[in-house]
């Protein structure tokens, strides 16, 4: 979390909702509408009662909106923090947390993903829960990258992080998930439209801070802020032909950018400044709610919520 406390945005986050944003290219007229999902992420929970009472508010707001969302999506991150953290207890302990929060708040199914700091990876190596394992057990996943079809969409999740020494990691594929990943598009029918969720933005402007500008000539953005293969990915993407969304978080910062006709969105943190603050920059905590049509299109908003 070393980035909150060293870096500053030049204006690369929207403060608007994503209303704002419009919605995406209409095929057809009126065309029917399949389903309605949150999209919660970088959610950071820990056994601070304040903490936990301000995700209550949030899952609150959540649940208690005019529209009801008819899913949710976890985009990752949904603990404080075990990617440097080498106790196993205090690890658990934020797990626990987690279990009681969903368990006795959230009414509604939820599709995970693993964010970063979901990852043991300072632990000891010989515990059968280290690395992703501990994460996957809790959120009760077989893999951490898995597709589905489902409302006349097919989904796929994406694992984002790929560890390198103790703490340390890349947004990208290993060579078997981008294996996998290739195969799950070439077997998904051109005909049904495809939604991608990642922790790490894919693609996103929420990147371009304004200390990594390098002699004031070019931007160095850090492999674990944004997918250092997505021009691999990208190209992937465009051979099908039918991916119209990418959704994400990691970055705290909301935006949204159209590459090729695909939209990257980064949908801020539920947890804002991890907790300290409703604002991480310009972004204010919240989550995004996302209406997706049959004809491929979609609308899009950002919902923020107060804190008690």
């Amino acid at each position: 979390m070393k980035r909150r406390d060293s870096l500053k945005l030049i204006g690369a986050a929207a403060l608007t909702p994503a209303s704002a944003f419009g919605s995406s290219t209409r095929f057809i007229k009126d065309p029917k509408p399949s389903v309605r999902i949150a999209h919660l992420t970088d959610i950071h929970i820990s056994s601070d009662r304040q903490v936990v009472s301000k995700f209550v508010d949030c899952l609150h707001h959540l649940q208690s909106q005019q529209r009801p969302a008819d899913i949710v999506f976890n985009g990752g991150d949904c603990i404080l923090d075990s990617l440097h953290v080498k106790e196993k207890s205090k690890v658990e302990d934020q797990w626990r947390t987690w279990d009681s929060v969903y368990h006795n708040e959230m009414s509604l199914e939820v599709v995970h993903c693993l964010g970063n700091h979901d990852a043991w990876a300072a632990g000891s190596k010989s515990d059968p829960l280290y690395g992703k394992k501990y994460a996957l057990d809790k959120l009760q996943l077989e893999k951490p990258y898995y597709s589905f079809d489902r409302f006349g969409w097919h989904f796929i999740i994406l694992d984002s992080t790929f560890l390198l020494e103790e703490g340390a990691y890349n947004g990208k594929l290993d060579e078997a998930q981008m294996d996998w990943l290739k195969a799950d598009l070439e077997t998904t029918s051109k005909d049904i439209p495809i939604l991608v969720m990642s922790h790490i933005p894919i693609l996103s402007a929420t990147v371009m801070y304004e200390d990594h500008i390098k002699q004031d000539k070019y931007y160095e953005v850090p492999g674990a802020w944004m997918h250092i293969d997505f021009h691999d990915i990208q190209r992937l993407f465009m051979a099908h032909g039918n991916v119209k969304l990418c959704i994400s978080g990691h970055m705290h910062l909301i935006d949204q950018v159209q590459y090729n006709n695909i939209h990257y969105a980064c949908n801020g943190a539920v947890s804002g400044n991890w907790w300290s603050k409703q604002y991480y920059y310009q972004s204010r905590a919240g989550y995004a709610m996302i209406d997706l049509y049959s004809d491929g299109s979609f609308d899009h908003e950002f919902h923020h919520y107060d804190w008690s």
